[in-house]
């Protein structure tokens, strides 16, 4: 099934009780339409919502749906000030994270101990990439997903599946049997099938959807090609 990973970051969009509503919509779309369930002659899609920490209680509580947070560190419980637990994120609801985001980025230690950790608690793992070197040392760890994007384009119309598809291409290679998500300038339906043809098993957006002025529609139009 073809996933597709709706990063909130920090965006005032997707914080607060906005962050609740824009996961509501997450859930509309995912539920309420012919994508949720893949037939003979329709391609499955699941919709993931990525939120900041501080929201992912009040989102969890109110989103039946799997919901991951944007980072974790993997200081086990107890004299960690201002660092946040892998245990505290899964007792406020989430089923994953990303690591090493290009705007989070940290190091190869620390993603070692929190891949390490998060396989103890069947927690799921996305290690961010920013180029095809780093992906090259980082997919050893075995995370549950492999995320690239190139920082040039995040934020951007200009998306990674028409600027570099070869890169792409290389990436599946590298990653193997680790599921592939591609971002980076992600803002139309042909991105989403074009990564999948190219061999992704899915999308990592923001912008396109967060800063969006109808975030429903424009996920709605996201998807239309999935029917």
């Amino acid at each position: 099934m073809f996933k597709t990973f709706i990063n909130f970051k920090t965006h005032p969009q997707g914080t607060g009780e906005k962050a609740v509503k824009l996961a509501q919509i997450c859930r509309e779309v995912q539920e309420g339409s012919s994508y949720a369930k893949a037939t003979e002659d329709k391609q499955g899609i699941k919709i993931i919502p990525i939120v900041q920490a501080v929201d992912l209680y009040r989102v969890k509580q109110a989103i039946k749906i799997p919901i991951w947070v944007e980072n974790v560190d993997p200081q086990p419980p107890g004299q960690a000030t201002g660092w946040t637990a892998l245990e505290s994120v899964i007792e406020a609801g989430a089923s994953g994270t990303l690591i090493n985001h290009s705007e989070h980025q940290v190091p190869p230690g620390t993603i070692k101990q929190t891949i390490a950790r998060s396989k103890e608690d069947k927690f799921e793992t996305m290690i961010c990439c920013r180029t095809l070197g780093q992906m090259e040392r980082l997919v050893k760890l075995k995370p549950d997903f492999i995320g690239y994007e190139m920082s040039q384009f995040i934020g951007t119309k200009n998306s990674i599946t028409d600027e570099n598809p070869k890169a792409i291409k290389h990436a599946v290679e590298i990653c193997q049997e680790i599921p592939l998500i591609v971002g980076s300038g992600i803002h139309k339906a042909e991105d989403l099938l074009k990564a999948k043809e190219l061999g992704a098993t899915g999308v990592l957006i923001s912008s396109a959807v967060v800063l969006a002025e109808d975030p429903k529609n424009m996920l709605l139009g996201l998807l239309k090609l999935f029917k």
